[in-house]
């Protein structure tokens, strides 16, 4: 994978005066994270819009800031709620010899025989998994044939994926990434399904960083 660099400056503006420093093309960020003090930061806006938007939550980029690189992780993309201009990005530096949880993404490739052939229901279900690995090892996504989905009832699990060795994988392997079922029973699916996912309150995952801006649009 090719190596993402984004150049950034300190940045001493702040808020009510981060509208101006947008006005002059550059957007605001934040670098926090593995034995750093957070540092305002800005980026060029029209570098970043090209770039980060291709960056997954699991893609290892590299800050440049006075000449030092950090390596950082996407944690937070503020967008305009009118325009979905990039307002805000929140990067979290790794320490490349530890260990960190992350989510990446499933991407579905190929066609499944059973759709054509027997007029299937491709019903897909989890879209991304947990897993911890080095920061090194990190992927920023996992492509899934599903062209090996010839019958009526075939399905692929989180156990199924292809994942490196050097990655753990958190998400529970009998979770669903994709089946195919009869068109019939696609109702009956989907209310088992919601059935199934009863309410839950997950605890918060507790991250060192600064304290959040408060900036104007």
């Amino acid at each position: 994978m090719e190596e993402v660099v984004l150049k950034a400056e300190v940045r001493k503006v702040i808020g009510k005066q981060i509208r101006a420093l947008r006005r002059a093309g550059f957007l605001p960020a934040v670098l926090y994270g593995h034995h750093i003090r957070p540092i305002a930061i800005s980026l060029d806006h029209r570098e970043a819009s090209r770039i980060l938007p291709h960056v997954s939550s699991s893609q290892l980029i590299q800050i440049e800031v006075g000449g030092e690189r950090y390596p950082a992780l996407v944690r937070e993309k503020q967008r305009h709620p009118i325009t979905s201009s990039l307002l805000h990005v929140d990067f979290q530096t790794v320490s490349m010899t530890e260990k960190l949880r992350a989510m990446v993404r499933i991407e579905l490739t190929g066609d499944a025989p059973a759709v054509k052939n027997y007029n299937g229901v491709l019903v897909t279900g989890q879209e991304e998994i947990e897993v911890e690995c080095l920061p090194g090892d990190l992927i920023n996504r996992l492509v899934v044939d599903i062209s090996i989905l010839t019958d009526i009832g075939n399905a692929i699990h989180v156990s199924d994926l292809p994942v490196p060795p050097t990655i753990h994988v958190l998400t529970e392997g009998d979770e669903l990434v994709v089946l195919v079922t009869a068109p019939a029973a696609e109702e009956k699916f989907e209310v088992a399904e919601a059935a199934a996912a009863a309410p839950m309150v997950a605890e918060p995952e507790v991250v060192e960083r600064g304290k959040k801006e408060e900036e104007e649009f």
